[in-house]
């Protein structure tokens, strides 16, 4: 938890503090060793008080503040990331959205169908289009967000809204040679080791970019890309 990290942090602030001055004692006189680096009783009070205050003021703000666990995509790590409460609600409700739809198919296997063609509109397109970034325009959409509204894969990475890794609701990319851009994206669900879950449209079961449906995926970290976020910096329009 990020308590924990600071108060560790605090912890290990005092013992370096001691353990200068100790040296210090051990090789001169303790006066002058205090004097000669700048330390004070009173200085040893203040940082004492003030580091106790911060450890309150994040015990306090903690019920406004969630913690979730980004993975390092490919590095088999995680790194804790503070996200507050309202921003937990819309990730879950974004993953919740997605799950919603998975077992939509298309009409006739062109792109096509009266929930397909919903997809579509979001991002003012037509039937007969590819629509897997249609499909997260239209998530978004569903919980209040104003962006992104995009049928092109690639629009939903710009370098301000890149993440090093994943969070409930974040988009993932997938790169294909062919095309020399990413060319199918999805919605991500969660990271658990070296897989990725997402819930992704126009695919299928072998996680094809022109599928005929809405399926949930597991693709390996490697495989991924890009990871964007999409839901901080003021994003809805709630």
């Amino acid at each position: 938890m990020a308590t924990d990290y600071f108060k560790s942090h605090c912890i290990s602030a005092h013992i370096s503090h001691v353990l200068v001055v100790i040296a210090a004692i051990l090789a001169d006189g303790w006066f002058d060793s205090l004097k000669n680096y700048g330390f004070t009783i009173s200085y040893f009070i203040a940082m004492a008080t003030i580091k106790l205050l911060f450890g309150i003021f994040l015990f306090t703000v903690s019920g406004s503040i969630g913690m979730l666990k980004r993975n390092l995509l490919g590095a088999g790590l995680t790194i804790p990331v503070a996200i507050s409460s309202m921003e937990s609600v819309h990730r879950n409700r974004l993953v919740a959205l997605a799950m919603a739809e998975v077992g939509v198919r298309e009409a006739t296997g062109e792109n096509d169908g009266k929930r397909v063609e919903e997809y579509l509109a979001v991002a003012g397109l037509k039937k007969g289009l590819p629509w897997c970034a249609a499909f997260v325009s239209w998530v978004y959409a569903k919980e209040g967000f104003k962006k992104p509204r995009t049928g092109w894969s690639p629009d939903l990475f710009p370098a301000s809204r890149l993440a090093r890794s994943a969070l409930p609701g974040d988009v993932l990319g997938i790169y294909f040679q062919e095309y020399k851009r990413i060319a199918h994206v999805g919605l991500v669900e969660k990271v658990e080791g070296d897989w990725c879950f997402s819930y992704e449209g126009n695919t299928n079961n072998n996680g094809s970019r022109n599928g005929d449906g809405v399926y949930y995926r597991r693709r390996h970290v490697k495989t991924i890309y890009r990871i964007s976020n999409w839901i901080k910096e003021g994003g809805t329009s709630k």
